[in-house]
């Protein structure tokens, strides 16, 4: 099982694609997360029934009113797959130990139903690999990925986890989605380990917040963004290439700017060197004090 941040920048490409298919107001109708009443099964609930209701709150979740959801189980090496066609029919497979197993079936419909979300933005990415991780990102950001993460799961003997992104980059996901609207999803976690993953998230993209050039940046940041502002200056030319920093990068744009990564959205920011300034990211609408 792969643990930290290999992901990181596929993620981070992940929420600025985001942003740039939606509009900020339709990004932040998703400010409340699904309930886990809507997404829980109770031990004695006739099974297809509550396939079926899960699935429809989940649908519900991401405004997909004309898609129906038709929920099978079946013998498969995968977690979940969904058939994708215009609908408004939509056919997911769950593997068939959920049937026994049925806590976890909420986060293999919020993935597959992602999955039908971005189908109908016509938001994907090249590579199997890198479009599942657009995935898991999109349902966490928006509200459903944290059924993902609870279903992370260890003991002396097994482990689990459901998605593909690690768990701490479901932290991390969900940690900037509680950053944006003020959500705190650590209580509905009902697995410690996914308590942990989270936390160790949260750590990751508190960092976003004290890189330079924001104004919040740490001294020793600070000294080291300030020796690479010298050599960019003293070396960069038109037409030459970028002069990549730790989390910015210098470039050439009618005089030398420096680029950046939204610590909200991910989009990148271009900024002249003129010291101190107030950027407002067209991406999030953001407003974000910068030290050039």
């Amino acid at each position: 099982m792969e643990r930290g941040f290999p992901h990181l920048e596929v993620v981070r490409d992940a929420l600025a694609a985001l942003y740039r298919r939606l509009s900020v107001d339709s990004v932040e109708q998703f400010a409340v997360s699904v309930p886990p009443v809507d997404v829980a099964l109770d031990p004695d609930e006739e099974l297809y029934g509550g396939v079926q209701r899960v699935a429809r709150a989940l649908v519900r979740h991401f405004r997909l009113p004309d898609a129906r959801v038709i929920v099978a189980f079946r013998e498969m090496d995968l977690a979940a797959e969904v058939e994708l066609s215009a609908g408004p029919e939509y056919f997911v497979d769950l593997n068939r130990r959920f049937k026994e197993h049925r806590r976890d079936i909420g986060a293999a419909l919020a993935h597959e139903i992602t999955h039908v979300y971005l189908h109908r933005l016509e938001l994907e990415f090249p590579g199997v690999a890198e479009n599942e991780i657009l995935t898991d990102t999109v349902s966490t950001y928006l509200g459903a990925g944290w059924l993902l993460l609870d279903a992370f799961r260890e003991d002396s003997l097994t482990s689990q986890k459901l998605g593909y992104l690690t768990p701490e980059e479901f932290g991390y996901v969900l940690a900037k989605r509680a950053e944006a609207f003020g959500e705190d999803p650590s209580v509905w976690f009902s697995s410690p380990q996914a308590y942990e993953a989270y936390v160790r998230g949260r750590t990751r993209a508190e960092e976003d917040g004290r890189r330079p050039p924001l104004a919040g940046a740490g001294w020793v940041a600070r000294r080291r963004y300030g020796h690479d502002r010298r050599l960019a200056r003293s070396r960069m030319r038109p037409g030459q290439s970028a002069f990549d920093g730790e989390g910015y990068r210098f470039e050439w744009a009618s005089g030398v700017r420096v680029s950046f990564r939204c610590p909200r959205c991910q989009q990148r920011l271009r900024v002249p060197l003129r010291g101190e300034v107030r950027v407002r990211c067209a991406g999030c609408a953001q407003v974000w004090s910068v030290d050039t």
